[in-house]
């Protein structure tokens, strides 16, 4: 074989093996590219998920504070009553 054929060969093989290496780092990127979207797509639930236990906590703390508010405020009402027994 002519030094001019083996380069011509070396140089084929050589791009055919970046050819399948990069048709593999294209499959990793994809993959990763994947898995990526999914795990986001998980915590921008979870995060969802997060923020309506806390609304749902806040309303739950707040109507709680009302009937406080409210049962203190009859408390106080009740002093203002004449007392008809004593």
């Amino acid at each position: 074989m002519s030094r001019s054929n083996l380069k011509l060969v070396v140089a084929a093989a050589c791009v055919l093996g970046l050819a399948a290496c990069s048709e593999a780092t294209e499959d990793a990127a994809e993959a990763t590219a994947e898995s990526a979207a999914a795990e986001t797509e998980a915590n921008m639930e979870a995060a969802g998920d997060a923020m309506e236990a806390t609304v749902d906590d806040y309303d739950a703390a707040g109507a709680a504070d009302d009937i406080a508010e409210d049962q203190a405020s009859d408390s106080d009402d009740d002093e203002e009553w004449d007392d008809p027994t004593g």
